[in-house]
């Protein structure tokens, strides 16, 4: 095996670890007897389990973002959260293993960790669109960013339970969340009050 072919061999094997068993309960023992590799290998080519476990996130967030940046094409902001909410579907669906290391030690609920600061991101290219529709439409533009955050943290977060679920199927799930988005997104009060407080 060339030592590329090495490298990669031990990020697949690492990348199923992390997956199943979380950074934590994984060591580089295990990396190094599921590749049949001896761990001064594993050593010498990421340094310790930190470093391999730092390219296998590093690699699911670019395919993670690449992913969604892709998808977006549509022009009107309706087919733009469908493209969205597909995109992050697909992904879990073809990368169960990728999703289970972002999401596993870096909730979505949590306010720091890798998965954090991608939906992060996301909600940064969310708040660019959301801006000017809401200039468009007359909103106040400088809220664009409080519903890119509301809308990338109930689309990450239905991502999570459905990635334990699997039921409803892909597109359902992805058509009930543009329901809940857009249907709330399309009746908004330019200015909202809550009825209970006075």
């Amino acid at each position: 095996m060339t030592g590329k072919e090495r490298r990669e061999q031990l990020l697949d094997v690492a990348r199923a670890l992390f997956a199943e068993k979380g950074f934590e309960a994984t060591s580089i023992e295990e990396i190094a007897h599921r590749a049949g590799v001896s761990k001064p290998v594993v050593y010498e080519h990421f340094g310790g389990k930190e470093g391999i476990y730092a390219v296998c996130v590093d690699r699911e967030m670019q395919r993670l973002m690449d992913q969604i940046v892709s998808a977006l094409s549509g022009g009107h902001p309706r087919e733009l959260l469908e493209q969205a909410a597909i995109a992050l579907l697909d992904y879990i669906e073809g990368s169960t293993d990728g999703f289970r290391i972002l999401v596993r030690d870096s909730p979505v609920a949590s306010s720091s960790g890798t998965f954090s600061s991608l939906l992060n991101d996301i909600a940064s290219q969310v708040e660019h669109i959301l801006g000017l529709h809401f200039a468009r439409q007359g909103y106040d533009r400088k809220l664009a960013a409080l519903y890119a955050q509301a809308l990338v943290g109930m689309v990450a977060l239905t991502g999570q339970w459905w990635l334990e679920v699997r039921k409803p199927k892909k597109d359902e799930v992805a058509a009930h969340l543009v329901n809940l988005a857009w249907k709330g997104l399309s009746a908004m009060d330019h200015k909202p009050r809550l009825r209970t407080r006075r």
